[in-house]
């Protein structure tokens, strides 16, 4: 799995490709640890490229939005989910606690 981010004024924007899995998790959990250490609580994740997220990978995207939402900081958004991404979070339902976007721009928009 590789991930990137780019900071704009407003947030944070973090792009994943391939497969997040309990093994590819900590290197996402430390891309988003570092964002939310540098006290930036809005983050965009660009999910396009995401062929699988198992549950390890749900976890990480719980905990670092737990934080986010935390005193009214900021959140985490998802932007491009692939159907079968989308799928397994709405099986262990998750849909109702992210906002959802289908392009970049108006996700970024968003803050």
């Amino acid at each position: 799995m590789e991930v990137s981010t780019t900071q704009y004024r407003h947030c944070d924007l973090v792009r994943a490709k391939g497969r997040i899995d309990s093994y590819t998790s900590p290197q996402l959990s430390e891309a988003l640890d570092a964002i939310l250490q540098a006290g930036r609580f809005k983050i965009v994740f660009d999910m396009d490229e995401v062929e699988y997220i198992s549950s390890a990978g749900l976890r990480v995207l719980i905990n670092t939005q737990k934080t986010c939402k935390r005193y009214n900081r900021g959140e985490v958004v998802l932007a491009r989910v692939p159907e079968r991404v989308y799928e397994a979070l709405d099986l262990a339902g998750f849909v109702p606690l992210f906002k959802f976007f289908d392009d970049v721009t108006a996700a970024v928009g968003n803050f």
